[in-house]
């Protein structure tokens, strides 16, 4: 009688800028951050292999994802039969719709994720606009965002006027949301590894 056939493993792919989250002691952190409420909804976005999805199904009212790589996104609906995954490039996606059509009965809708370094920036231009401003004047639906960045980004998030870092993003950044930045995360806590620290 023969074996089954052992699931293929997944590389990253240098062309998504994948770089995976393997250190439980910072998912820990991730989730002491993110205080979730049962009536949550949260969108992940960039699952991978799926390192914080698990928690956010056990702690959250629902979770929705979004996730370009197909072959990951194979695995992540057999693994978590209950995610609502949607295969597409993020920043093509109307994240707004996106929230609206997953989030059902939710109270709040808050957005997670491990963003790769080769969007991010863009990324945040486009969820900057989806936060509740502190100058909005109507709500926005999107209650807050957590996310993982390259520490040269959150440099420039978190800039003061005069600095070096400070600059469009920087303005962009404080104008629509009010901006906290948690904790560092060194480069072996990825596999693999990249060239520089997250925060």
């Amino acid at each position: 009688m023969n074996d089954p056939p052992r699931p293929r493993r997944l590389r990253p792919r240098k062309r998504f800028g994948q770089h995976f989250l393997v250190d439980q002691g910072v998912v820990e952190q991730i989730f002491r951050a993110l205080s979730l409420a049962q009536d949550d909804h949260v969108i992940e976005v960039g699952p991978g292999h799926g390192a914080l999805t698990g928690r956010l199904l056990t702690e959250a009212a629902s979770v929705a994802a979004i996730e370009v790589d197909r072959d990951l996104a194979t695995r992540l609906t057999t693994r978590f039969p209950t995610l609502r995954l949607e295969v597409a490039d993020v920043l093509r996606t109307d994240l707004a719709e996106f929230a609206q059509r997953t989030r059902g009965h939710a109270a709040h809708t808050r957005i997670v994720g491990n963003l790769p370094y080769n969007i991010a920036t863009p990324l945040l231009g486009q969820l900057f606009g989806l936060a509740n401003s502190p100058n909005a004047t109507t709500p926005n639906p999107i209650t807050d965002i957590h996310v993982m960045l390259q520490r040269e980004v959150a440099d420039r998030l978190t800039a003061r006027l005069g600095s070096a870092d400070y600059g469009r993003l920087t303005v962009m950044a404080q104008y629509h949301c009010h901006i906290e930045r948690l904790f560092d995360v060194h480069a072996t806590s990825f596999r693999p590894a990249p060239k520089v620290r997250s925060a």
